[in-house]
């Protein structure tokens, strides 16, 4: 291997050798595009002098010993290395390969030197920070000198222990320094070609100040902002500049103080940002992708210093080309934005109807979307949204889109009738039979019994399924489960949960006509029939059952899921609580966090997932206290009623309309809780149809068709059933499992949007209280109340151990969280609107609850005394944390 290649030599091929950076610049000057000459020093240089180092496998043998958290031993080992590598001699073939790389590109030029890591060694994310870049170096000293310090700072403080975290070898890393002539630009910046921050694919977004880019990257510098949309320059923010970075004579760069008459003034001027728009766009083009570029301005010539791709857009769901459509985030309306796996998606997806337009999900970055555009691009339904006062996330966010300059110019006006009517009958087809059921129950029915009966009729349904799949095997089992349609099941309880919302709008204007007064939501509380409130009361019945049994507890703060079972048939008073457990995981086992991802782990495969709740429950509560507190919410509901109903025969006519409340009232009690139960059915069915896609995934490893039985969890069903059939090889299999393993981390890292549109932009629901404090974080009011306590900030439900008073802090809640309301104080969510899961649970705990509060999980730290105002929908930080 060459020890210099010059950029002509270089293209995206050529990373292992000259790493990503190089590789870059070789690809862009190979496709023509304007980028000063420049070679790079291979990774085979690299290797030589460290090779030749002699005390650098000593060196490498000890950092491959340390820890990450041996600060001290780590710095003064780095520091020797760095010293070690910049004290070599190079070798003379190297030396001389560079100065002949160096004399081609003319002596009497200044150099930019600069790292360029090496994909296949280091993660790009590993290096941020560490690479150096060394401006303004002149002559042959200055250079030879510049490329050892490239070579050391491959063991900075912050890179070793980065790579001793993830588990790098340090003797696998490698490194590549780019040589490059130096550009003198008057302007620099950097360009998106898609907007970063809204992700709209069609503006290309640019960044302009005086002097170099260094400047600009740094941070030292402010820079103009202009944004471009198909070649029309939309938008210009003036920044007052008063620095910038200039090069010094004699080698290196310094920051100067710049002159009055050009801190207002424009960078670029606008003839030349047209210009750089249309060269991002040739660059996006070549690469297929957006790129994030940087640019300088020397003279009237524009030249290109490096381009990477964008990895910080979310995906745009696919879609027909050139039409545009807005599609609704499935992902917060079921408090669930996590990535899923392919899988987890496909599942998912095929739980809708392939037959009904209006349910033909989409997925982007490992999410569901929904596809709204027909019904948006109504009149009636715009101009209902934009009027609607009510509180919801989604209206807030798609009250935007209708108001964006995008939808008024490009949302069709013609035919749109066309395909709405089509929806419309879609709609109808499946809520006809659920309305006719509301009617009846409205009218005829006693709702808890109708709730009673549509349990058992899908009990029934689910062993039916049961027994068919079980009579399958291989790849009729999978198409079984893919057509399977869940809806008939569900059509009872849709018609009982509309019933409850029918009747709380109705109690709701009768309550303000006759008494002139706003609800009371003491009569939410402990409503009967809620199968998430259940479950939450099952656990605590587990922490009563391990509680006489010290043994029993202490197993379970060492419990691990491979063993579990086993070793708690070892303890004293094991037995016992297994029984209880037994009875939990037979109702509620094929639960989890996250679970309508079919990939989630469930509670009766890893029931250490308990464990957190449990203990939780031991120590914040007596025994029994979570049933006397459910019961407590029943009396305050009960005693709320009779407040309201005697108030109410105190009016005219009120005997009659005392009557009419209390049907209402009962109506919206016996089937508030029911609106959990749709959920709980499709998880009971993904519950059965786990086990048997694992059972078929088992079957293919011994086959050694696949690796590993989750290697199921990265093919589609239409894969898996290719794959059961022997239409998908398994070469072809294992190469699009590895595939879409390697991209899971860039899409786990990824935030849903709430609403994006087919040309990438993204909008979310922001809500701004107007009886908020100065400084406050402001969301959805969705439990009133108000409580004062310490934030206990909770990401993932397995780590949760929330203590008794504590605030609640996530980024959303599942049924599979409500365990943790009986100790949280209040609850604040990033996700969530008036009838999602936490805020519903958190009415009938009767605690104070704000969802929709943006970056809460980022924003809120462990141990900040806070108060949680549930009324008007506002978090005031109100002390730092604690020591």
């Amino acid at each position: 291997m060459k020890y210099v290649l010059q950029f002509e030599e270089i293209d995206r091929h050529s990373l292992p050798h000259v790493g990503g950076k190089g590789a870059n610049l070789g690809e862009m000057a190979k496709a023509g595009l304007p980028v000063p000459p420049g070679f790079c020093v291979t990774t085979a240089a690299y290797r030589r002098i460290t090779d030749e180092l002699q005390e650098m496998e000593r060196w490498l043998n000890e950092l491959n010993r340390l820890q990450p958290d041996q600060l001290d031993e780590i710095c003064a080992l780095a520091q020797k290395i760095r010293e070690g590598i910049r004290s070599v001699t190079i070798p003379t073939p190297i030396r001389e390969s560079i100065l002949q790389a160096w004399t081609r590109l003319g002596t009497d030029h200044a150099f930019a030197v600069r790292s360029s890591a090496t994909a296949e060694d280091l993660p790009a994310a590993s290096f941020a920070g560490q690479q150096e870049t060394y401006l303004n170096v002149q002559g042959e000293e200055q250079l030879l000198e510049a490329v050892k310090k490239c070579w050391a700072s491959l063991f900075t403080d912050r890179g070793i222990v980065y790579r001793i975290r993830n588990g790098f070898d340090h003797k696998s890393v490698s490194l590549s320094v780019i040589v490059q002539r130096m550009v003198y630009p008057e302007v620099s910046g950097i360009m998106f070609t898609a907007d970063p921050v809204t992700g709209h694919r069609r503006t290309v977004s640019i960044e302009a100040g005086f002097g170099l880019g260094e400047g600009l990257v740094s941070g030292i510098v402010t820079a103009d902002l202009y944004k471009v949309r198909d070649e029309e320059i939309i938008e210009k923010q003036i920044a007052n500049k008063d620095k910038g970075v200039y090069a010094v004579a004699g080698g290196g760069t310094e920051v100067r103080e710049l002159p009055s008459e050009l801190r207002q003034k424009q960078a670029l001027p606008d003839p030349k940002i047209r210009e750089l728009a249309a060269l991002g766009r040739r660059i996006e083009k070549h690469y297929g992708s957006e790129q994030d570029v940087e640019w300088c301005l020397e003279g009237n010539d524009i030249y290109i210093l490096q381009s990477r791709p964008v990895t910080s857009l979310y995906p745009v769901p696919s879609g027909k080309k050139g039409e545009y459509r807005v599609y609704l985030s499935v992902g917060h309306s079921q408090m669930m934005t996590d990535y899923m796996k392919p899988l987890g998606i496909s599942v998912f997806l095929s739980l809708a109807p392939e037959d009904i337009t209006m349910f033909r999900l989409t997925e982007a970055g490992g999410r569901p979307f929904w596809d709204c555009s027909s019904l948006l691009f109504l009149k009636p339904v715009q101009r209902k949204i934009l009027s609607s006062t009510v509180v919801d996330d989604n209206l807030f966010a798609l009250k935007k889109v209708v108001q964006s300059e995008d939808f008024k110019r490009l949302a069709p006006k013609r035919g749109v009738w066309r395909e709405a009517l089509s929806t419309m009958k879609d709609i109808l087809s499946i809520y006809r039979k659920a309305i006719l059921r509301l009617i009846q129950v409205w009218y005829w029915e006693e709702p808890e019994l109708a709730a009673r009966i549509a349990l058992t009729a899908f009990e029934q349904e689910l062993d039916r399924v049961k027994q068919e799949l079980l009579a399958r095997s291989g790849a009729e089992r999978i198409r079984l489960i893919r057509r399977h349609n869940i809806f008939d099941a569900m059509i009872d309880p849709i018609a009982l949960t509309y019933a409850g919302f029918i009747a709380m709008a109705v109690l709701k204007k009768k309550i303000k006509k006759w008494l002139g007064e706003e609800w009371d939501s003491s009569i939410e509380k402990s409503p009967p029939g809620n199968i998430t409130s259940e479950m939450g009361l099952a656990i605590g019945d587990l922490a009563d059952a391990a509680r006489p049994h010290p043994e029993v507890i202490r197993y379970l703060e060492r419990a691990e899921d491979r063993t579990f079972y086993e070793g708690l048939s070892e303890v004293e008073g094991g037995g016992a609580f297994r029984k209880k457990l037994d009875e939990f995981m037979e109702k509620f086992g094929m639960r989890a966090p996250g679970e309508i991802d079919i990939t989630r782990v469930r509670y009766r495969e890893a029931p250490t997932m308990l464990v957190p709740s449990i203990l939780s429950h031991l120590k914040s509560n007596a025994p029994g206290e979570h049933r006397e507190k459910f019961k407590r919410g029943e009396k305050q509901a009960q005693e709320a009623i009779r407040s309201l109903l005697q108030r109410v025969k105190a009016t005219r006519g009120g005997t009659r309309k005392a009557k009419k409340l209390a049907r209402l009232i009962a109506m919206y009690r016996n089937t508030v809780g029911i609106r959990e139960l749709p959920k709980y059915i499709i998880i009971r069915y993904l519950g059965l149809y786990r086990e048997t896609i694992l059972e078929e995934a088992k079957a293919l490893v011994v086959k050694g068709i696949l690796d590993q039985t989750e290697d199921v969890y990265y093919l589609t069903l239409e894969e898996l059933i290719s794959l059961l059939e022997s239409r998908l090889n398994k070469d072809e299999a294992r190469k699009r499992i590895c595939s879409r393993k390697a991209s899971e981390e860039i899409y786990r890292k990824l935030y849903p949007p709430l609403v994006i549109t087919s040309e990438g932009e993204t909008f979310s629901a922001d809500f701004v209280s107007d009886k908020a404090p100065p400084g406050a974080l402001t969301g959805i009011p969705a439990s009133s109340g108000v409580a004062e306590g310490y934030v206990r900030v909770v990401c993932r439900l397995e780590d949760g151990k929330l203590n008794k008073g504590e605030i609640l802090v996530a980024p959303y809640t599942d049924p599979g969280w409500t365990p943790l309301f009986h100790s949280a104080k209040a609850l604040v969510t990033e996700v969530g609107g008036m009838m999602t899961h936490g805020s519903v649970v958190a009415r009938e705990y009767g605690i104070p609850a704000v969802v929709s509060v943006k970056d809460a999980t980022r924003i809120l730290k462990d141990g900040q005394y806070v108060r949680v105002d549930g009324t008007n929908g506002y978090v005031e930080i109100l002390e730092g944390e604690k020591e």
